[in-house]
Formats: C-alpha cells, sequence, structure tokens
C-alpha cells in the first residue's frame, strides 16, 4: 500500500508540485522506512533458523546456509550503498551539515559501518528538480545503481528453480526501459531520477531498500524449505496429549502421547514435563528444566507414570518447536483422574467439551442400571439422550461432570473434569489452498471460497457469506467485494487477467455455521 501511494504521488507530481505532494512524500517515505525494518527483522529470524538447523545437521544445511549468508552480505551491502547515495544527493542540496541527516551505523555482513540516517521532514530543498539529477544522471550514479541491483537480482535468481519466486523477484528488482508519454523509450535511471524533486527521489530510495529486503526475504524462506525448516509453517499450531484411557484404575498405568498438531515427523521437538510459567516473550520451565521425554523409533514421545493412589492428576509441560520464526513454546496441561473400578465418565469425541455443541457423553456406573444413574454438570447442562449422555457448557474454562447412582440404598458419586472450549474457526479455501502458491488455469477455473473444519471431529458446516479479493497487477491493486461464497462476475473478469507472479488476498472473510458469523483468517496466494 506504500509503494501504491509512492506511484500516485509521483504521477501527481506532473500536475501540481503543491506542498502538500511534498510533504506526503515525507509520510511515504517514513512508512517505506519501517516496512524495511520489519523485512530485517523477519530475515534476522531466518538466519538464526539456519543456525539452529546447521547445529543439528551441518551436513545437510551447510550449502544452503552459506548461500544465504552470501545472500545477506550482498543485501546489507546493497541497502547500505543506496543509503549512501541518498546521504549524497541530501549533502549536495542542503549542504555538509544539513538539518535532516543524523549519524547511525548500518550492519553489512558481520561489520557494523558508519553512515546518516534522514529525517525527509526536515530537508530544506524538498522541491529541488535539478540536483538530484545532476548527481544520478549527469555524475552516473543512476546507472551505477541499476548495475549493482541488476547483479543482485540475478544472483538471487540464480540460487531457486521456483518460478513463481524468480518471477517476484524479478518483479520487485525491475530495471527495465520504460516509455515516457510521448512513447519514447527511456532508461530506467531518467525515467525515476530525471526532473524528479528531492524528497521523491529520497522516498523512491527508501522503496528500492525495502525491495531489497523483500527480495531477500523471497530467496531466504525459498532456502529455508529445501532444509524442511519451514515444514511445520501451517495455520494453527498446538501443543496436544492424546492418553489411551481418562480414568485409570488402582494398580493400573497412565500412558499418554505427546505431540504437535501438524506434526512433521522430519523434526523432533523437545517436549519437557512439569510445571511452568509464562514469560514475556512467552514460556518457561519452572526449576530444574522439567523431563525430558525421549523418543522411540516411529517419532513418537510417551509419557507413562504409574497410578499408585485415587486422585486428580494434571500433566503439564512444554513442547519446544524450531519453526520459521524461530524456538517457539507450546504449553500444555492435561487433567486425569485415578479411582476405583466403579464409574467411568467419558466424552465420546475427545477429552474436551465445546462451547456450542451437543457435546456426546457416555457414563457407566459399574453395578448400577443406566437407568438409576443421574448426573449433573457445572458450567453448563447435561441431559439424558438415548442411551448415553448430552453435554452443553456454557463458556470456556473448565466443567465437572457429576455421576450419581443409587445401589443397595447407598448414593455413590464420581466426577470428572473437562476443559472447555470454544469452537475453532474453520479454514477459508480457494482450489484447496489456504496460502502458497497456486496454478494460473486451476486459479481461473474456481467458483468461489470453502470454509473447512479441518482435524475436527464434530459434523460441522459454515457457508462463507461474505469476503474481498484483491489483486496486484502492475498498475497497482485492484479490489472486488462479493456478499455470498461465490465469485461475482467482476472477481472472476479480475481473474481472467491475473498474471503469473501476481498476489492474490482475500481478506474480510466472513462465514456462519450454527454457533453464528466468524470472521476466518486471509488466504493468501501467489499465482504460479
Amino acid at each position: 500500500m506504500i509503494g501504491m501511494m509512492y506511484l500516485v504521488l509521483t504521477a501527481m507530481l506532473a500536475l501540481n508540485v503543491s506542498k502538500d505532494i511534498l510533504n506526503a512524500f515525507v509520510l511515504v517515505d517514513i512508512g517505506l522506512a519501517k516496512t524495511t525494518a520489519n523485512f530485517v527483522d523477519k530475515n534476522t529470524t531466518a538466519y538464526t533458523i539456519f543456525d539452529v538447523q546447521y547445529e543439528k545437521t551441518p551436513d545437510k544445511v551447510r550449502p544452503f546456509r552459506d548461500a544465504a549468508y552470501q545472500v545477506r552480505q550482498m543485501a546489507d551491502q546493497l541497502a547500505f550503498d543506496i543509503q549512501g547515495y541518498k546521504v549524497d544527493i541530501v549533502k549536495y542540496c542542503d549542504g555538509e551539515k544539513a538539518k535532516a541527516l543524523f549519524p547511525m551505523d548500518m550492519v553489512v555482513g558481520s561489520e557494523r559501518k558508519p553512515t546518516f540516517g534522514i529525517n525527509a521532514k526536515d530537508i530544506n530543498a524538498k522541491d529541488n528538480y535539478d540536483k538530484p539529477s545532476e548527481i544520478m544522471m549527469l555524475k552516473g550514479k543512476g546507472l551505477e545503481l541499476r548495475q549493482k541491483i541488476e547483479a543482485y537480482r540475478e544472483h538471487l535468481i540464480s540460487l531457486t528453480n521456483d518460478e513463481s519466486v524468480q518471477n517476484a523477484i524479478r518483479e520487485s528488482l525491475k530495471t527495465d526501459d520504460m516509455p515516457d508519454k510521448n512513447n519514447q523509450i527511456k532508461s530506467w535511471e531518467f525515467t525515476f531520477f530525471d526532473g524528479v524533486p528531492l524528497v521523491a527521489v529520497v522516498a523512491l530510495m527508501t522503496k528500492l531498500q525495502s525491495d531489497v529486503r523483500n527480495a531477500e526475504a523471497d530467496i531466504i524462506n525459498n532456502l529455508l524449505l529445501k532444509i524442511g525448516a519451514t515444514d511445520t509453517r501451517v495455520n494453527k499450531m498446538e501443543a496436544i496429549v492424546k492418553a489411551e484411557s481418562n480414568y485409570i484404575l488402582r494398580g493400573g498405568e497412565y500412558k499418554a502421547r505427546i505431540l504437535l498438531a501438524a506434526y512433521d515427523s522430519l523434526q523432533k521437538p523437545d517436549i519437557r514435563i512439569g510445571p511452568w510459567r509464562r514469560t514475556e516473550s512467552g514460556y518457561e520451565m519452572v526449576g530444574d528444566g522439567g523431563r525430558l521425554l525421549p523418543y522411540d523409533a516411529r517419532g513418537h514421545a510417551t509419557y507413562t507414570a504409574p497410578a499408585t493412589s485415587v486422585g486428580n492428576f494434571t500433566l503439564s509441560g512444554l513442547l519446544q518447536n524450531v519453526g520459521p520464526d524461530g524456538v517457539v513454546s507450546y504449553p500444555f496441561s492435561h487433567d486425569y483422574q485415578v479411582g476405583e473400578s466403579t464409574t467411568v465418565i467419558s466424552a465420546d469425541k475427545m477429552n474436551v467439551l465445546y462451547v456450542g455443541l451437543a457435546n456426546p457423553i457416555s457414563i457407566s456406573m459399574g453395578g448400577i442400571p443406566n437407568e438409576r444413574v443421574t448426573a449433573r454438570m457445572t458450567n453448563g447442562t447435561i441431559s439424558k439422550q438415548g442411551n448415553g449422555w448430552i453435554a452443553r457448557p456454557n463458556s470456556p474454562g473448565n466443567a465437572t461432570i457429576t455421576a450419581t447412582g443409587v445401589v443397595d440404598g447407598r448414593t455413590i458419586s464420581q466426577d470428572m473434569s473437562y476443559r472447555v472450549k470454544m469452537v475453532p474457526n474453520p479454514i477459508a479455501k480457494v482450489g484447496n489452498k489456504s496460502h502458497g502458491t497456486i496454478e494460473r488455469n486451476e486459479f481461473r477455473a474456481q467458483l468461489g471460497i470453502l470454509a473447512e473444519m479441518e482435524d475436527f471431529l464434530f459434523d460441522l458446516t459454515y457457508r462463507v457469506t461474505s469476503f474481498t479479493m484483491m489483486v496486484s497487477t502492475r498498475d497497482g491493486e485492484r479490489f472486488a467485494n462479493s456478499t455470498s461464497a461465490q465469485f461475482t462476475s467482476e472477481q472472476k473478469a479480475l481473474m481472467e487477467t491475473v498474471q503469473r507472479g501476481a498476489l492474490v488476498v482475500f481478506s474480510n472473510i466472513k462465514a456462519r455455521g450454527d454457533d453464528g458469523t466468524k470472521d476466518l483468517i486471509d488466504i493468501t496466494l501467489r499465482i504460479n
């Protein structure tokens, strides 16, 4: 969006060079600088993942890590060089001690190099047309910059065979000659620097720095895919506990498997058992770091504990996984009960109750006929249905179901506690994809958006009721809305014009089900 604002403002320069337009370039420059900083932060995390993976499997990761760090060196150097061009132009226009300049360092590889930052709002000669052109055109700095961008672009393209990534890099670092208003072919440097005011030139170069970092992110993420470091990058990840039984007889054994939902068999996250606590940056184990669970030959980590006494117990800990954003800790907590061989209360679907659903429950009390068993529930209601029971919790948190039976004049009660959750949101998909790349012909053949419940045991149906489609084109971003799950004729027309490498985003997606209307996560697709 910031890049689009730059194009609009540049076009307006030809019509009216007002103070408001010049000041608008200041805001654009600030926005582009923030975007660049975000790319730098994300790329730094990606390099950290390379380092972590290299420690685990150095022979496999080394060539890709070396290639990534070469990209980092080139990206850092090019961003530093562009900053130098900006500083030279501001000094040439406002003087060596220009008010807009302030000293700063930029990281280039493993070094910190001194340069100057620029507060665009403090530039005096914002509307100076001549001097920026003199440096970039007459003194050849524009051609020099173009050659550096082209060398960087071609090196990045040589590192991948993925055409969608190659096309994205070509598009973001394009330096083609272009026709002017008279349809005369002009060089890239002439188009962007001839007759352009100083503040617009500064904003343009900040955009180039952002494009450099964006291309760096594209190729680094592609290299991460080749070592399997981004395989667990899914829409939602959660630490879960899967127990063979939630009710244990005295003298028996409690056994449970602990794993990460959307589990990647190529990675083995650390699973630590023990108390944990929340920190400002996430979660950490309390005390000595907890008990580390070993993996078996199938890649499963299994927790076992002897059931030597009756009562309620909790299995808790952290699952620590290395993902695209570094090491992330997922807390888990699972309650189980050890009792005498009398009563069993179990959820038919899973050991979780969901708000807004009819949760089937089975209750069996040894030696007591079903017709003599009653049940009550905290945080909700439970009622008899056929041979089973239906629990309807009120709100997220916890709920306890108490079964009561009478035998030989004696009243026997047994409790079972459950976690209560909201129903998870469905996943919006186009052509069975919620993100990533999609073939252009496959994309054009789609009729609308589906909302799917992934890996959810209840039979729930959601229907998309509205959404917004955005398509990136060479002329900017184009938007079209739909008030149903189907693509409108306007949207289908946009889909027919989409080019390979284009970005398509479906946002503001709403879907309706039995429990009401929900806002779904955006779909982001790159056309292949």
